[in-house]
């Protein structure tokens, strides 16, 4: 098979087709694109003679699409519609009172929802639409503005712009516990509540050898897949994990939620803006990304505090090997 590219024909001749295989008229397509009949008749002529085959029957008063014809307008058709949306996509914002934000479920209702507020009040112009969701969702039907996402920062066709890093904590409800006895024997007998984070998988063989409880599996009783449901099973102290610190920071600073062991894991993933690329430059989300960069600094200074209030803190360094690109 040949690897020499499909020499297209003239942009302007399938310009002029296109109108004039959706109206049946090459006066009516001479008038959309503001040229005379004589050169629509001319361009088409110029497209059936490089593709070797008639487009239009041709009558005394009317014309009509061959079966190439058909066939070629149907592309035609696909290939302008998109790339308009293209170039619309770039130089307008067909909504720019209305930002429509897509994002992990769990730091959409441990983080971002009671903040939001914030924004409005400072933007009354600005119409928010979230739009929780496990996986990166589709900008194809233009409708999606922006995406929080966490990830390496590789999305195919989009860019992706850091946000903040993430760490994960040993994590458990204060009550579980009890600081007269040998805290490690306590932890190696609570039930684990794991993650369905791809991340989090590579993460217990290292938290076990900490333990030095590597011949004994995990009690494990329950298994989630949104962040939000693990936090609430902590919060009702039924069992240990390994949370995000970035939605349990707070909890931690209120003394609901404790860090039993002095240990940490910086996370394969941290959290991206992702869009394409032209969405930057709209102003309700530069406005947004301005906002949601000062308000996540918390989250660095808290961790930053975390880390000063406990020097005796030990990173663990996984070996993730081949790994998911995120979520």
């Amino acid at each position: 098979m040949s690897n020499t590219p499909l020499r297209l024909p003239p942009l302007k001749s399938l310009l002029a087709f296109r109108h004039a295989a959706r109206s049946l008229s090459f006066k009516d397509a001479a008038g959309q694109l503001h040229v005379t009949q004589a050169a629509i008749s001319q361009q088409i002529k110029t497209l059936e003679e490089t593709l070797g085959v008639p487009l239009f029957e041709r009558h005394t008063r009317q014309i009509s699409l061959t079966h190439e014809g058909q066939y070629l307008f149907e592309h035609a058709e696909k290939a302008f519609e998109l790339l308009e949306t293209g170039v619309k996509g770039i130089i307008d914002d067909p909504n720019p009172n209305t930002l429509v934000i897509s994002t992990l479920p769990s730091f959409a209702s441990r983080w971002l929802v009671s903040r939001l507020g914030h924004f409005q009040e400072k933007e009354k112009d600005i119409n928010i639409h979230l739009s929780p969701s496990l996986s990166l969702a589709s900008f194809s039907d233009g409708n999606l503005d922006l995406s929080i996402r966490l990830g390496q920062g590789t999305y195919a066709g989009l860019r992706s712009d850091l946000l903040f890093d993430e760490f994960l904590l040993p994590v458990c409800h204060p009550a579980l516990l009890n600081n007269t006895k040998e805290i490690k024997q306590q932890l190696a007998a609570l039930p684990v509540i794991t993650d369905g984070g791809p991340d989090l998988i590579h993460v217990w063989p290292e938290f076990q050898r900490y333990l030095g409880s590597t011949n004994t599996p995990l009690k494990s009783h329950l298994h989630v897949s949104d962040s939000t449901i693990l936090i609430e099973a902590l919060l009702s102290g039924q069992g240990i994990t390994m949370a995000r610190f970035s939605l349990v920071y707070e909890l931690i600073e209120k003394g609901q939620l404790i860090c039993p062991l002095p240990i940490y894991v910086k996370s394969y993933y941290s959290f991206y803006l992702v869009a394409p690329a032209p969405h930057f430059k709209h102003h309700k989300v530069t406005t947004f990304i301005s906002w949601l960069k000062g308000e996540t600094k918390t989250i660095e200074a808290s961790w930053q505090a975390y880390l000063k209030a406990h020097p005796e803190l030990e990173k663990l360094e996984i070996s993730y090997g081949k790994i998911e690109d995120g979520c």
